[in-house]
């Protein structure tokens, strides 16, 4: 989670920045050179801040040198010192709009002082620097686009939040500054990734959601299941501190945290998640920010911390990242950004930048590389996850370690998917296994029959009619029930393979009533009420062949088969030929 004005983003984050200073101090010398910026500028000299003074020997003719350029490249913050005759310098107005152009490529931050001159005369810009700037149209040329880029870029900077500084103690101003500024620099942020491909579009359409320029307050959502990318896309868009909330006092620590950061207030203590909400309507009502809530799954987060767009000032844009549509929609957020898995084109490029070094491309065939797209699905976590696992393995490894991904998934690509899974209630999770271990690629209105619905990213519907989810996440759903008991399938709670079915089915009397037809054996498994209670822990039996099958039913088979409530078996031959079973 993080806060700032908004701002553009590129597809390289700041924190893969080279930063050769962690300051960079824009001003009109003859205004604050000596006396303020030099008493700043050793303040945080002597504070092990890297600072950066623009110097006159940079500056040479009319145009700022290669060299002042590079030094506001590099550096991760930039300070811009208005002051009464700042507009007069032509020198600090190009620099001025070369800080505004990292900002807006490299996230870089900018960070406005206004001494001794008041933050919307230099907005409307009206007083000295007004003046100066007509001045400049005279010589410049009414039409003059240098002097009309310096004015947005005064404007726009203005609106930056900063600091004020008109009269009394200058030291203890000073001193608020350098530890302010202390706290910027010691915050590590985010990291994209280190192959962002397709990244770049899928931000471009989160952006197009934002009320960038306005002074709309709206809050967008990015849905979408583990590992397609949510949290990358949301970092992009603007490279936020990502925070939890399963702590006991968790939401009260996010709250202390969201304040500190945008009011730089160590001294603020929050009692109470009410007390919390409170403090954050009152306080930050009239500040413009960007805010990335990450991972959210439940409303009582949201609600916490931004329970309604007017708790922030005009212009302010709030991302929530989730699994979980249901807590956008039960929180009005109608603008909602679903991630889509990588296209081919981009999945392939993903995994060639992980997997393949050199030539080793010409050693692995394309239908080892189809393969492992084909597990991925578009799922840029696998693909990733995959690729560095791959990477500079022989051929025969590729398919030694295929093989095992078709029996069973990948750990580290299974966690993630799994913590949908874990949020789940009881009844959600019984719904998903179900899906997960009988009903991928069945029509809708024959799974509704038995089930109800869940919605955690986990399960989709296609055309309107077909129950899908993607084949990692069927595959971790099946795990999930194998891990129950996996060296006997009897006290497992679902049975959907052939050898596990037929020897469960094998070893145990069907002492219900029945019905028979040509290819239909149905089953009351309610009317089994002599047997004893047993352990098993079979809750749901649907063997589904591709070609009859023999399948071999014990007498005894649904002995201590209590829990049953769900058996089809479809091809399977017993007996004379192929029956169906179903519960009724």
């Amino acid at each position: 989670m993080s806060s700032s004005s908004s701002s553009s983003s590129s597809s390289s984050s700041s924190s893969e920045a080279k930063w050769s200073f962690d300051v960079f101090i824009n001003l009109r010398g003859e205004d604050v050179r000596y006396g303020f910026v030099t008493d700043l500028h050793s303040c945080l000299i002597h504070g092990g801040i890297n600072a950066h003074i623009d110097s006159e020997d940079l500056r040479h003719g009319d145009e700022i040198s290669p060299a002042l350029m590079k030094a506001i490249e590099q550096s991760r913050i930039a300070m811009l010192v208005f002051s009464e005759n700042y507009a007069l310098s032509r020198w600090c107005l190009d620099e001025l709009v070369k800080v505004m152009e990292c900002r807006r490529l490299k996230n870089q931050r900018v960070l406005p002082v206004f001494y001794k001159v008041e933050p919307g005369d230099i907005r409307g810009l009206r007083g000295s620097n007004g003046d100066a700037l007509t001045g400049h149209e005279k010589k410049l040329g009414q039409d003059s686009e240098r002097v009309k880029k310096w004015r947005e870029d005064l404007f726009e900077a203005a609106n930056l939040s900063g600091w004020h500084y008109d009269h009394g103690n200058e030291t203890e101003f000073i001193e608020r500054i350098v530890k302010e500024i202390s706290t910027l620099v010691r915050r590590v942020p985010l990291s994209v990734t280190k192959y962002p491909i397709g990244v770049r579009c899928r931000v471009e359409e989160v952006m197009s959601l934002l009320s960038m320029g306005s002074d709309d307050i709206r809050m967008t959502g990015i849905w979408g299941t583990g590992g397609l990318g949510k949290t990358t896309i949301a970092n992009d868009v603007y490279n936020s501190i990502a925070k939890t909330s399963n702590r006991p006092d968790g939401l009260v620590h996010l709250q202390e945290k969201l304040l500190f950061e945008i009011l730089w207030k160590e001294s603020l203590v929050v009692l109470s998640v009410d007390g919390g909400t409170n403090m954050i309507r009152d306080r930050l009502c009239c500040r413009k920010i960007s805010l990335v809530l990450d991972d959210v799954d439940h409303g009582n987060q949201l609600n916490a911390l931004a329970r309604e767009c007017e708790w922030y000032g005009k212009g302010s844009e709030i991302i929530v990242t989730t699994r979980d549509k249901h807590v956008l929609n039960s929180h009005g957020i109608d603008q909602v950004y679903e991630v889509k898995p990588l296209d081919r084109g981009e999945a392939f490029e993903l995994l060639s930048s992980h997997a393949f070094q050199g030539n080793q491309m010409k050693d692995i065939s394309r239908d080892h590389k189809d393969n492992v797209l084909g597990y991925a699905k578009g799922l840029p976590l696998a693909i990733v996850v995959l690729g560095d696992l791959l990477c500079g393995r022989s051929k025969d490894l590729w398919e030694s370690i295929l093989k095992k991904l078709a029996e069973s998934p990948n750990k580290d690509i299974n966690s993630i998917l799994k913590i949908s899974f874990d949020v789940l209630e009881d009844n959600e999770r019984d719904i998903f296994l179900d899906i997960a271990c009988f009903f991928k690629g069945r029509v809708r209105e024959y799974v509704t029959r038995v089930l109800d619905s869940c919605e955690r990213s986990l399960v989709t519907i296609e055309h309107d009619c077909i129950v899908q989810m993607h084949d990692l996440i069927k595959q971790m759903g099946q795990d999930v029930v194998k891990k129950e008991c996996p060296n006997d399938p009897s006290k497992c709670s679902r049975l959907w393979c052939y050898d596990d079915v037929n020897e469960v089915l094998s070893t145990a009397m069907v002492r219900a009533s029945h019905q028979t037809t040509d290819n239909l054996i149905v089953f009351n498994l309610h009317a089994i009420t002599e047997l004893p209670l047993g352990t098993n822990d079979v809750k749901g039996i649907v063997l589904q062949l591709q070609t009859p099958a023999k399948l071999h039913i014990s007498p005894n088979a649904f002995m201590h088969m209590r829990r049953v409530k769900l058996l089809i078996l479809s091809s399977a031959q017993i007996n004379r030929g192929p029956y169906v079973f179903l519960m009724i």
